[in-house]
Parts: C-alpha cells; structure tokens; sequence
C-alpha cells in the first residue's frame, strides 16, 4: 500500500491509498465540521446540509446525480457526526473522475430548491420521530442532555421540528460558506486510484474552497453527572452510564480503548461473561469509548427487564470497579489482540481505508502509518490499562439514564451514582 498526500493552496488536503489488486475505488469529502459547530438556532443544520446535498445541483437534478453513479454500478452516501460530514462514493477505477465530478457538484453548486428543501425538512420530521420510537435512541440523546448540558455536544444531530422550519436556502449557504473551508476539509481515495490524477481533480473541481480556517466549536465541558429516569411504558429497562473519557491525542487513549474493551466490548469481555452468561440478566451489553477533539466519551448500555433493573445495575458497577484493579495479562492481550486484527482488516476494504485516512488527517493534521498504531497498541500493559481506567472513574462524576417503567429505575440509577463515585474516590485516599 501506498499512502501518498497534497495539501493544496487553499488548505485543502488529498490523500490517497492506492491498492493495486483491486478494481474498485472509495473516495469522498470529509469536512471538518458537525453538530458540535452549530449555535442554538442553527440545531439540526449540519443534517439538513448533507441531505439536501443529494437534493439537485445547478447542473443536475436529484434524480440524475443517483443515476449518473448507479448507472456505472456505484453507490453514493453521506453521514453527519458530531464533529464531521463525510460525502463519498464507491465505483469503478474507471469512473473515478465521475465521482469526483459529483462530490465536487453537489459541495460546490448546491440548488436548495425551495420545494425541495420543504420536503427534506419534512423527510427529517418523521426521521426524528422514528428516533423518538426508538428507545435506545432516546436513551442516548438523554444521556447527552446530560453529560453535556446546554451544549452542541449534548444536543440530537437530527434537531427539532421547530428549528428545522426556521431554516432556508440562504441559511443553509452561509452555513456552507462558514464552515466548508479548505484547511477543514480531506479529499481521501483508496484502492484502484492513482494520486496525481486524483490531485489534479481536487484542484480544479474544489477551487472555490477558500483558504481561511471556519471558526472553532466552543470547548466541551463535561457535565456535573447525575441521573435521570425517564418513564416510558416499555417492555425493558434501557440503562446508560457515562463517564468523561479522553481527546482523541491524550497519550492514554489506547490503554483507555483496551481497558473498554475488556470490560464491554465483546462476548469475551467481563460484563458480558458476568451479566448475560453467568446470570442471564440481559440479551446486549456492551461499552464504548468515543475519542473528540477535546473531549471524550465512555458509554455503557443494556437492556433488562424492569424488575431486574436495580441488580443489573449493581452488578455493573462491581464489575466495572473490580476490573481497575483486577486487570490480567492475557485479557489486556485479548484486547490488544481485538484491536490488531480490527485495524489490520480494516485496511482491506478501501471503504474504511478511505475513512480512515481522513478521520487521522482531521484528528491529527497527518495519517498514522500502520506501524505506529500497532506500535500503540502493543505499549499498551496492564498498568498502563489500569491507570487509564482509574482517571476514568476519577474524572467525572458518572452520568446515568434508565429509560422505562416500573419503580426499580429509580433504584437501579441510584446504585449507578453511588457505587462507582464512593469506590474511585476510596482508591485516590
């Protein structure tokens, strides 16, 4: 593989990784910018953007721009985060230059027909209300209520059906205009492409990118934890704790991402052992950790049955304490292990190659060789896992949402708060 990368006057940079065995190539647009960016009243705006991208441009309708991919067997997609919008495609070697014709259109030459921009509002309406039917979805947007209160951060993607209406065409083009700048922005390609012609694309399809910085987020401040039960006649109890994890460049991000591994994240893993498999309290469980720029985020969540809600919860926590401390050899290399082969499969497909490339350019101003992530990972020991895991329950208070009926959420969250705060305060003393 060959990673090879141009940062263009504007600031733009495209990178590429060429994979000669294959015939198909991934490529798209990462902008450096998602709902952490928008103020109050632009909530939801960032989602709406990457919707009405597909929309029609001053050159093609929303019917030709899916027809030109599909008709050369391609596919074309968009996806909004929290801290970026990616537009990208997937085609033949070939049609490389088509793709990025399109990408460069639907960026460059928006139409936001008004009509057009009124039924996409409404597409988003019933998305949000398909999210609001969706408990787990509802679990975490309380969550991020929570942990990041009155906040971009703590705020859905999807925004409000009022804030929605508020927006227009020349809203949605100052927004463009705002935040889709070249130095916040990564053209990346992997598999059947060739970097020259790839750049010589880039700069004349996105010359109108400007070379000025957008304006930087407000900084995230993690909330002061707590709980919250909201009650929903359901048939489980949908439990959430958060805890304050670490930036996406803090030097213990690795060990952190082990330690979560080893407590949540897969069928190996204690909590899952424990929970499901020695006491069948649950059918998922499972941890993550979500690095950001200056902040992160360390999730758990399972589903229960109400009247187990209070056990589940207690077990976790115990779980989750004793594993600080507990840490052995061959889980820390079981982990490691995950992430190496996680990492490693990953550079077979072209798609997450393309991803990824751009996800390091965005986070770290360059992309990590393979060798210096597998270097990361192998650093890794038990100490240091066990030290990642002790700031993590020493950083923040944890932050607890139980989602469903039945009096035992109240109980369940209360076993959540306590236990975990009392215990990593005893271990600082």
């Amino acid at each position: 593989m060959s990673v090879d990368v141009t940062k263009l006057p504007s600031g733009l940079t495209v990178i590429t990784d060429t994979m000669p065995h294959l015939e198909t190539a991934a490529l798209g647009v990462w902008a450096g910018v998602g709902g952490r960016d928008e103020k109050p009243n632009e909530h939801g705006i960032s989602h709406l953007l990457e919707h009405m991208a597909f929309k029609g441009t001053t050159r093609r309708s929303s019917r030709e721009i899916v027809e030109e991919i599909e008709a050369v067997g391609g596919d074309l997609n968009a996806g909004t985060s929290t801290e970026t919008t990616a537009y990208y495609a997937r085609v033949m070697k070939a049609d490389v230059p088509l793709a990025l014709d399109v990408l460069s259109d639907i960026l460059t030459n928006p139409s936001f027909v008004p009509d057009e921009l009124e039924r996409e509002k409404n597409v988003i309406v019933q998305e949000i209300g398909a999210a609001q039917d969706t408990p787990d979805d509802v679990v975490f947007e309380h969550l991020n209520e929570l942990c990041y209160p009155d906040q971009p951060m703590g705020r859905s993607l999807l925004g409000t059906a009022k804030t929605l209406k508020g927006f227009n065409r020349d809203t949605l083009r100052g927004y463009l205009s705002t935040h889709y700048r070249g130095p916040d922005m990564v053209v990346a390609a992997a598999g059947a492409v060739d970097h020259q012609r790839v750049v010589e694309e880039v700069t004349r399809r996105f010359a109108s990118f400007e070379g000025t910085p957008a304006p930087k987020p407000q900084a995230a401040m993690f909330g002061k934890g707590g709980s919250r039960v909201v009650h929903r006649e359901l048939e489980q109890a949908h439990l959430t704790l958060a805890l304050e994890g670490v930036p996406q460049t803090d030097l213990s991000l690795f060990s952190l991402q082990v330690f979560t591994n080893t407590l949540g994240g897969g069928m190996s893993s204690r909590l899952f052992q424990e929970v499901r498999e020695k006491r069948g309290l649950c059918y998922s469980i499972y941890t993550f950790h979500a690095p950001y720029t200056d902040t992160g985020f360390f999730g758990l969540y399972t589903g229960t049955d109400p009247g187990d809600a209070p056990e589940m919860m207690e077990v976790i926590v115990d779980v989750i304490n004793d594993a600080v401390e507990t840490l052995t050899e061959a889980e820390i290399a079981r982990a490691k292990a995950q992430m190496k082969a996680g990492l490693l499969m990953a550079l077979e497909s072209c798609s997450s190659r393309a991803e990824q490339l751009a996800r390091h350019v965005l986070a770290y101003g360059r992309p990590l060789t393979v060798e210096e992530l597998v270097a990361r990972i192998d650093a890794v020991s038990v100490e240091s896992t066990r030290n990642a895991a002790r700031g993590l329950l020493s950083r923040s208070r944890p932050a607890v949402v139980a989602l469903g009926s039945g009096r035992g959420l109240d109980t369940a969250v209360s076993f959540a708060e306590g236990l975990t705060r009392s215990k990593a305060k005893a271990r600082l003393h």
